[in-house]
């Protein structure tokens, strides 16, 4: 009977062979525990890649389509929080502005207008408001400004209405200013774009729309509210008390019906932004789903692979135990 011997070298590269198999297969079968998927795709898809492609392809578009929706939640949350705070201001002062025409004291009407200056000034600063170095109401110039300073703005509406001695006068010439194609608010006043911000497209077919400038008439009537009662304030009808006081009367008035207009806007706003929290639901939900669907495919068998993993390393030390006991084994040692 022929028995077939390897020699000591050969033995050595045999044993270097199994032990970096074993190292291998150890190291692959540790990531796999360790991520939860397998780590040869091909044979978990049986070399068909194209379902796997498909939903790596439907989850990258939904992660897409949800950073935009964040995007548009926290567009639309600051918007309504700016809305907000003009709102709170105008329906605290319209009331007090339209005392004006009851008081006598010109020290009323010197503060009333003291304080729309101060708060127009205010106005202007929450209509420039910006998020994530984006501005939000000057359309799709979002790298500056929407408005001018309010001292920007007042000095040019000062210049428009010298010389002008009834309120009634003035009240003809700051809504020319503000309405006026090409007029001062236009050039002067509005510094964003007249192109609205393109939809925030947070579905494959749903967009989120937010049409809304610092240049729409809601905003401009505000603005002139704020404007006729801080002219008073800048030395307008200085020597026309009653001028004065009916200015700021129909000041008052302006705000309070621009405030009700204002509060049409947040109201789509406010639609705007159930939409965006339906959108971002829905794509979450998809999400999971399409995960469920992906995990069948490229999940490692929890059990199955702790039992593959126990049986290498037990391989592992196997081997190391006999190339021990054959690295002893020399002719000094058998001739013990």
């Amino acid at each position: 009977m022929t028995i077939l011997t390897l020699g000591d070298l050969a033995t050595s590269y045999q044993q270097k062979l199994h032990s970096a198999r074993l190292k291998t297969q150890l190291a692959r079968l540790t990531d796999e525990m360790a991520t939860g998927r397998v780590s040869d795709l091909r044979k978990a898809t049986g070399g068909h890649f194209g379902t796997l492609g498909s939903l790596d392809h439907q989850l990258g578009s939904i992660a897409a389509y949800t950073t935009a929706g964040k995007e548009a939640a926290l567009f639309l949350g600051t918007l309504q929080e700016a809305f907000g705070t003009i709102q709170d201001a105008a329906g605290k002062l319209a009331p007090v502005m339209l005392q004006a025409s009851d008081s006598a004291h010109a020290s009323f009407i010197s503060a009333t207008a003291a304080d729309a200056r101060a708060q127009f000034q205010s106005v202007v600063s929450a209509l420039n408001t910006h998020v994530a170095d984006r501005t939000l109401l000057g359309g799709t110039a979002t790298g500056g400004p929407a408005l001018a300073t309010s001292e920007t703005m007042l000095a040019d509406l000062s210049a428009a209405v010298t010389g002008l001695t009834t309120a009634a006068d003035i009240e003809t010439a700051v809504d020319a200013w503000f309405d006026t194609p090409g007029g001062g608010f236009e050039t002067v006043g509005y510094l964003g774009s007249t192109t609205p911000l393109s939809p925030f497209r947070v579905g494959q077919h749903e967009a989120i729309n937010v049409q809304v400038t610092a240049a729409d008439a809601e905003i401009r009537d505000f603005l002139k509210g704020y404007a006729m009662a801080a002219l008073v304030d800048l030395g307008a009808l200085s020597t026309q008390p009653g001028e004065k006081a009916e200015l700021l009367t129909t000041a008052g008035e302006r705000l309070f019906n621009a405030n009700a207009k204002l509060a049409e806007v947040r109201g789509r706003i406010g639609s705007a932004e159930a939409e965006v929290d339906t959108a971002l639901a829905r794509n979450a939900s998809a999400a999971s789903a399409l995960e469920l669907a992906r995990n069948d495919i490229v999940a490692a068998d929890p059990y199955q692979t702790a039992v593959d993993l126990e049986a290498a390393q037990i391989q592992l030390e196997s081997l190391f135990a006999i190339t021990a006991r054959l690295s002893r084994l020399t002719l000094t040692e058998y001739l013990r």
